[in-house]
Formats: structure tokens, C-alpha cells, sequence
């Protein structure tokens, strides 16, 4: 493969999924000209819960992204289902969209391309150079290289980001504690309600996200490699959902990933920076992966516009900080079944509970009312 680079860049996006092209997105829109770089074909899949909560499409509306009518499914809020106890509430503000993974990146495809956005597919980035990087097998100049490849970076390990060079005992064992096995699979049935679930079982979490009006995605997230559970084995912890997809047709295959959560000290060194999953990230279980990506772009394009990385770092470690506490939180219901059975009861008869919770996941409020709302929810908890 022959390609020519005459001319330097000023921003070079290794990596072209969600993260990568709203990081492009967002530097286009300051001016600067973009090159994203994937060995893969487009549209560009991953087994993920395909929930976009309200601020991930607040975050995409940001960035100039809208989803058109019809390539999405609203929905209202979030049931929690356990053990025969469920609890529902709705969004404080704005819906959320189940949205097919292929549908969405078209859709940001086709704002990359539009906004003058160059890309290159099925090309393999093989290193950095003071310069800028090796595409294959040619200098690509750049000003500024942006890492978004994913939870196995590349571009993270050539710029000596991963924390503390990950290769000590302490660094291993957590990667080990914190790894999750996700998979994904979709359903030919027509939604029965406009929440997204979720359902918290012994061994595993099941989240169903519709998707489209005959439709729904069921993604499984499991601690436990040597289960190795799988959507048809975990079913059967959940007689209701199984009932529901009994004779309902797999309108996909099984698709599996990994999830960490995974706290970096640096982001950004020399003229590399890090965004999305490659940054590090939070549990699958809070659903705010995209939503945390897109904010993560946005603010990634005004640095590099003003050419202050310092800025990013510093507000890429803000805003991570509150999906790494819901991350936290839900975690620990879900490795704590005794403390999940009183929660649920909590949200059964104090329904305000799960409200209060979910504007505090989606961001509604300041850092006063988060405070006002964990200790009313702790205060409910010792009454329960």
C-alpha cells in the first residue's frame, strides 16, 4: 500500500471508533486539520450495553453530532430488577438512546467526513517519532499524535503512559482484580418497555437496552473468568428475561470484550495525548463510556487548539472523578448481595432514592446535591 504525507498535520488520530473520530470532530472544529488512522474496516463494531445515557447525547449534541430520527430508541430511565425486587425511575432530565454500535459510528463517520476529517482505513500505525508517527511505513508529520486505540493502547505503551510502566507484581494484580468478560448479543422482539434494565444476579449483571422497535441489545458482565459465563448459561439466573427471549430469534452473533477499571497518572507526554478507553476508563457497569469519551474529546479539542495539554490533564482527571464513584458504588452492590437486597429494598419503598441516584449518575446537580443525596440515601439505608 502506497501513501503519500507531503504535508504535516496538525493532529493525528491513531484510532478510529467512537473516541478517536469525536476527537477529531472536536479539533476540526477549532480549525486544525485531522488525520485518523484504523487497521480496521468501517463501520466499526464492540460488545458493548448500547446505551447512551442522556448526558453522553448532551455530549454528542456538543460536539455537533446529532442522531437522526429513527437510527435510535428513546428511553425514559433505568429499571433495576433483583432477586424479585425492581425499582424504576426516570432521567431528571432529557432521554437516553439505545443506539446500535454500527449505527452510531456511520452516523459519526458521516460528521467526520463532512466536517473535513481524513481517514485511512485498514492502515496499520506501527510507532511514534519525534516528529509524529510510522503509518504504514511512512512518516506521517503531526503536531500533535492523539491515542485513541483502545484498552490495550499501542500509542499508550510507545509514549511510556501506562501507570507506573504496568509491569510490577502490585500493577498486574490489580489489572487481574479490576478485569471484567462482557458479552453482547441482540434479540428480533419487539421492546416491552422504554427502560433500560438492569438485572443483578449471583454471578453476573444483565443489562437490555432496546434498540430499535423490534429490537433489543442484552449485554452480560461477569467478574469471573473460570465461570466463563456466557448470555444462554446466565439466562438461567433470570427466569423472567429468559421467558421474555425464550422464542425470540439471535438477530447477531455472540460478541465478547473486556472491561477494567483503570486510573492513569498521565494522559498526555510530549506530543502524545491519550483519549477515551486508551486513557483509561471505568467499569462497563455505569454504562458512561461514551458519554465520559465525548466530554473527554470536546475538552482535548480546545487544548489542543490553545496547545495547553496541562489543561487536559487536569480536566481529564475531573471528569473521570464522578463516573469512577458510580463505578465504585455499583460494583459494590454487585459483589455484595446482602447490601444489593437492602438497596433494592430502599429504592421499592422510597422510589426518590433511585432518582436521586440516577441524576447524581447522569451528572444533574452540583457537588452540594450529591452530598445531600448520599446521606439521605445512607439515612434510608439505616431505616431500612
Amino acid at each position: 500500500m502506497q501513501i503519500g504525507f507531503p504535508n504535516p498535520v496538525d493532529v493525528f488520530v491513531v484510532g478510529g471508533g467512537p473516541a478517536g473520530l469525536a476527537a477529531a470532530i472536536a479539533a476540526r472544529r477549532h480549525g486544525l486539520s485531522v488525520l485518523v488512522a484504523d487497521g480496521a474496516i468501517p463501520p466499526i463494531d464492540k460488545a458493548c450495553g448500547e446505551g447512551l445515557m442522556p448526558d453522553g447525547v448532551e455530549a454528542l449534541h456538543h460536539l455537533g453530532v446529532t442522531v437522526p430520527e429513527g437510527e435510535a430508541y428513546p428511553c425514559r430511565g433505568i429499571r433495576f430488577v433483583s432477586e424479585g425486587a425492581r425499582a424504576e425511575a426516570d432521567f431528571p432530565r432529557g432521554i437516553a438512546y439505545g443506539i446500535r454500535r454500527t449505527h452510531l459510528h456511520r452516523i459519526m463517520l458521516d460528521h467526520a467526513a463532512a466536517s473535513g476529517v481524513r481517514m485511512i482505513w485498514q492502515a496499520a500505525v506501527t510507532g511514534l517519532h519525534p516528529e509524529g508517527a510510522l503509518l504504514a511505513g511512512e512518516l506521517v508529520r503531526a503536531r500533535w499524535i492523539v491515542g485513541a486505540d483502545g484498552i490495550r493502547s499501542r500509542v499508550r505503551a510507545w509514549a511510556n503512559l501506562d501507570r507506573r510502566g504496568d509491569t510490577s507484581s502490585g500493577a498486574i494484580q490489580e489489572k487481574q482484580k479490576n478485569l471484567r468478560f462482557a458479552f453482547r448479543r441482540h434479540y428480533r422482539i419487539e421492546p416491552w418497555t422504554n427502560f433500560m434494565e438492569l438485572y443483578w444476579g449471583r454471578h453476573c449483571q444483565i443489562y437490555v437496552t432496546p434498540v430499535g422497535r423490534e429490537e433489543v441489545c442484552v449485554a452480560l458482565i461477569s467478574t469471573s473468568q473460570k465461570l466463563r459465563l456466557r448470555i444462554e448459561d446466565a439466562l438461567g439466573d433470570f427466569p423472567e428475561l429468559g421467558a421474555r427471549l425464550e422464542h425470540a430469534q439471535q438477530a447477531s452473533n455472540e460478541r465478547g470484550a473486556i472491561t477494567v477499571t483503570r486510573r492513569l497518572r498521565r494522559v498526555c507526554r510530549g506530543h502524545a495525548v491519550l483519549v477515551g478507553d486508551s486513557s483509561g476508563g471505568v467499569d462497563a457497569i455505569t454504562g458512561e463510556g461514551l458519554c465520559l469519551a465525548f466530554r473527554q474529546a470536546a475538552l482535548l479539542g480546545d487544548c489542543l487548539a490553545s496547545g495547553d495539554l496541562a489543561r487536559y490533564q487536569k480536566g481529564h482527571r475531573s471528569l473521570i472523578r464522578r463516573p469512577a464513584l458510580m463505578a465504585r458504588m455499583m460494583l459494590f452492590m454487585a459483589n455484595n448481595r446482602h447490601f444489593r437486597q437492602r438497596v433494592m429494598q430502599v429504592f421499592e419503598s422510597s422510589p426518590r432514592s433511585l432518582a436521586r441516584l440516577l441524576a447524581m449518575h447522569v451528572g444533574e446537580g452540583c457537588a452540594r446535591n450529591y452530598i445531600s443525596n448520599g446521606l439521605a440515601f445512607g439515612w434510608e439505608l439505616l431505616r431500612t
